[in-house]
């Protein structure tokens, strides 16, 4: 029938040029009516077009990381995080064994994008911003030494992703200049909130490595909070790594806050509610999204219990991973840290592995996060 239709076009001359005035019949009609009989003679409505392939794995990796709390006191039916622990939990899957790396706050941020362990320098959160004074590299390039801006040599993801052509950006609240740091000796002013500015250095990782703050990446990636909103609303605008750090009050660091808030799991619920929705909107998250939200450190000097390459002195934290390719509702008991998450991203893009990130033994997230 097929055959006999294309016969007859040609011999009644549809598709010769016409004088005017004569009708046509366009090719794309012919091409309807020849897929509708092509169905007629099978019996079967004309196949429908193929349904776009999900992604295989994350393309856009985000990273919120909130203060000072330990798994018991978040995750449980009473938690003061109501919106964490209630509603967003289901959503997602619960690593209920992820440690974090050490105490106090500035180790655990520093593990998350270089996989460097802690030293004398950052333990004590740096209030003197002061340069890493290095007495050469051990293995699993840990830095020797003590300090607090680690020399160039020092890689981190972001400057991995760079140099893979990729993007990465960090969000700090509060955080009025992009690239925010004290002078190299001074005392950093940002260690405390103040009224109006509760940014803290401390909690904005990328400014501790001269390979980033010599850059003009630094000015350009480093940025204040208000940016996100912007760059949530398209794909192409969207950080393949974005790295949040809400402000000494949402982050549930102080309580109170100076700005009279209750502050702890309350605020930083506050903040969340208002923020997560906005990234799990965003078409890049649902593209191929991974939102990660952790904590630095668990309150107190409480003990770990656990083993893992890289240590897991910080204690017992948990961390909630959210994503359309993400085990919903799930639970796993794998062990985990913040070199773990630092190695998972690495794993996500293709990057090879940074200090602890290269421990033997240490786990990824692997079949227990991912559903596919």
């Amino acid at each position: 029938m097929r055959a006999a239709l294309i016969h007859r076009w040609h011999r009644r001359g549809w598709g010769r040029r016409r004088p005017a005035g004569r009708r046509l019949i366009p090719a794309a009609l012919l091409a309807v009516a020849l897929t509708g009989l092509a169905a007629c003679g099978t019996g079967l409505p004309p196949s429908p077009s193929p349904a776009p392939t999900a992604a295989a794995k994350p393309g856009h990796v985000f990273v919120i990381n909130l203060e000072n709390k330990s798994f018991r006191d978040v995750w449980n039916d009473q938690s003061d995080a109501e919106y964490l622990s209630q509603t967003l939990r289901p959503q997602g899957v619960l690593l209920s064994r992820y440690y974090a790396i050490g105490h106090a706050s500035l180790p655990n941020y520093i593990a998350q994008i270089s996989g460097q362990g802690p030293n004398s320098a950052t333990k004590g959160d740096c209030p003197v911003y002061e340069t890493f004074d290095s007495s050469g590299t051990a293995s699993l390039g840990q830095e020797q030494g003590s300090g607090c801006v680690y020399p160039e040599s020092v890689q981190t993801v972001a400057g991995q992703l760079s140099a893979a052509g990729k993007t990465w950006k960090g969000y700090m609240e509060d955080m009025g200049t992009p690239c925010l740091h004290p002078e190299l000796g001074a005392d950093d002013p940002n260690h405390a909130a103040q009224e109006g500015d509760q940014y803290a250095t401390r909690h904005n990782p990328f400014v501790y490595f001269a390979g980033i703050t010599s850059s003009p990446e630094c000015e350009r990636n480093d940025v204040g909070l208000s940016s996100l909103s912007g760059d949530l609303k398209t794909v192409a605008t969207t950080a393949n790594l974005s790295y949040i750090s809400p402000n000494l009050c949402n982050d549930g660091h102080d309580s109170p806050c100076v700005d009279g808030r209750e502050g702890g799991l309350v605020s930083a619920d506050v903040w969340l509610r208002k923020h997560v929705p906005e990234i799990m909107a965003s078409p890049a998250y649902k593209q191929d999204g991974m939102l990660v939200i952790t904590f630095d450190e668990a309150e107190g000097k409480e003990s770990a219990d656990a083993a893992l390459p890289g240590g897991a002195a910080g204690g017992l934290i948990g961390t909630l991973v959210l994503s359309p390719l993400a085990r919903a509702g799930a639970t796993s008991d794998r062990l985990y840290n913040h070199y773990s998450l630092l190695a998972s991203i690495e794993d996500v893009f293709g990057l090879p592995y940074l200090g602890y990130a290269a421990a033997p033994g240490l786990n990824r997230f692997g079949a227990d996060v991912f559903s596919r």
